[in-house]
């Protein structure tokens, strides 16, 4: 009788461990970037903390005009949360953030 209990014991673990890890993978890594500058945003790149380089620019061929927003997934379905953005304005310049927890915060404003 004991070692069915404890095979029970043991199924109730793996099952509440298998739902935390869903649960904790349930974050909605999408965030608004709006560009609060006086400048276009020509490249803009977002890569989780962990990566050595840049990934591709998000923005591809097109450009976030100033006072403008943009909705952008950032699951990568690496489980990550941290990511660092690159944001590069029409005249060269770079704003960067290191570190931004997508899982946590929705908006990121990039501002002069």
């Amino acid at each position: 009788m004991t070692a069915r209990i404890h095979r029970f014991a043991w199924a109730v673990i793996l099952v509440a461990g298998l739902s935390f890890g869903v649960q904790a993978d349930r974050y909605n890594r999408t965030v608004l970037v709006v560009n609060d500058t006086s400048q276009t945003i020509t490249h803009f790149y977002g890569s989780n903390t962990g990566a050595q380089d840049w990934e591709e620019d998000i923005l591809d061929d097109e450009v976030l005009e100033a006072g403008e927003e943009v909705e952008i997934n950032f699951d990568d379905d690496t489980g990550y949360c941290l990511f660092d953005f690159l944001a590069v304005l029409e005249d060269g310049s770079r704003h960067i953030e290191e570190r931004f927890n997508v899982c946590d915060y929705g908006t990121i404003t990039f501002t002069d």
